[in-house]
């Protein structure tokens, strides 16, 4: 008799942010285009073997995107099936850039810094919108005034 054993697939990513270029005053979230999957998503991707959740999250957001971020606020896990059928949970941080540049890789052919209102119209699925509004309801990331 063979045992069927469901394996979690274990990732995280975050709600990458930043103040615009002119003045401040305008808050900004990168949404990144993943062209296998024809998405409009938050970067995030799989650990790797000894990381936490966190460093995986600050280490695949600098993959995907090439921007060097710092962690904030823990938001909190997305559970779903993968286009593979496996279970995944992804946990997330709000993420503030602190530099870097976008050069289009495999993964990610396109890195877009939108208001959030104009994110939530763009990002593909239900999990990625309510978490974004969950962020915002919340008057959150704390850092977003300095």
């Amino acid at each position: 008799m063979l045992r069927h054993q469901t394996r979690i697939v274990r990732a995280a990513g975050g709600i990458v942010w930043r103040r615009d270029g002119h003045g401040g005053r305008r808050l900004e979230l990168a949404l990144v285009h993943r062209p296998l999957q024809d998405d409009w998503t938050f970067p995030k991707g799989k650990l790797q073997q000894g990381e936490t959740e966190q460093q995986a999250a600050l280490r695949e957001i600098e993959e995907e995107t090439g921007l060097r971020c710092r962690a904030g606020d823990f938001l909190g896990r997305v559970h779903y099936r993968d286009r593979r059928g496996r279970l995944k949970t992804v946990a997330y941080w709000e993420v503030r850039s602190s530099g870097g540049r976008f050069l289009s890789n495999d993964e990610v052919d396109e890195l877009r810094w939108l208001t959030p209102d104009t994110a939530l119209q763009l990002l593909t699925y239900r999990s990625d919108r309510h978490l974004l509004r969950t962020l915002l309801k919340n008057d959150r990331p704390r850092h977003w005034d300095h």
